[in-house]
């Protein structure tokens, strides 16, 4: 598999490697079943695993941002139980490594629906967004109750309030003016999603975004996902051709 060393090379040689990398963290439930171990104990391994991941990210200069699915809309139709364990592991996870993430001059941003979350959560979120800011290595953001049909349905209400109050001509409306409404407002698409636990699907997931984003499917569950395989998944991505509806250079 190819190293850090390795995929810089190649963008040295010419071929352009991803800058944004969006990722499904799927399958720490199947994880902890195989051996045994409740769901919780899947879900902690998938911390772990994202700061695997994170740490490696920063390692890669071509890296800028880094997005992942934490919880979707979907996700509160899991059992209680299971659903507190992950709000639990949440306020470890930021009690335990935002200090450390913000020495590495990592910036945080969530997107989702807030309103639903508990309020300790919610001020967790805003006190993550306000004192890394100023960071500018590499952006993680974090898709928290997040649903992709949700966030342009809404965007599209933001729109046409506009409209209906004269702020904003109806032919003003394009993709632009429709983006600029999203949560990830600001943010490049991005370049390569990649989703583990074998399922080959976006599951409401940065559907817009990922228009003309390249697609990386793998088996690994989550919680076993390492440098190495995310290292595979980036030069898988620099053998492929980004045409965004031109023709082929060949």
């Amino acid at each position: 598999m190819a190293t850090p060393a390795a995929v810089e090379s190649d963008f040295s040689a010419g071929v352009t490697p991803p800058s944004h990398i969006a990722i499904i963290m799927d399958g720490n439930g199947r994880w902890a079943s195989l051996r045994g171990q409740p769901v919780r104990k899947g879900h902690r391994e998938g911390a772990e695993a994202l700061r695997r991941i994170l740490r490696h990210c920063k390692q890669c200069p071509h890296i800028t941002h880094l997005t992942v699915y934490a919880f979707s809309q979907e996700n509160w139709k899991r059992p209680k139980s299971e659903i507190t364990d992950l709000m639990e592991l949440l306020r470890y996870f930021f009690k335990q490594e935002l200090e450390a993430i913000l020495k590495e001059n990592v910036r945080i941003r969530f997107i989702g629906e807030r309103a639903a979350l508990e309020k300790d959560i919610q001020e967790i979120l805003k006190t993550s967004e306000a004192k890394s800011a100023g960071n500018t290595q590499l952006t993680l953001t974090i898709a928290l109750n997040y649903g992709s049909r949700q966030e342009i349905a809404s965007a599209a209400k933001k729109l046409a309030e506009q409209v209906q109050s004269g702020a904003l001509p109806l032919e003003s409306i394009n993709a632009q003016t429709l983006a600029a409404e999203l949560d990830t407002h600001g943010m490049p698409d991005p370049d390569l999603l990649i989703r583990t636990g074998g399922d080959e699907r976006l599951s409401n997931y940065l559907l817009w975004q990922c228009a003309y984003t390249e697609l990386y499917f793998c088996d690994v569950l989550w919680p076993d996902f390492s440098a190495e395989h995310l290292d595979q998944a980036i030069t898988h991505f620099m053998t492929r051709e980004r045409r965004f509806g031109g023709r082929s250079q060949a």
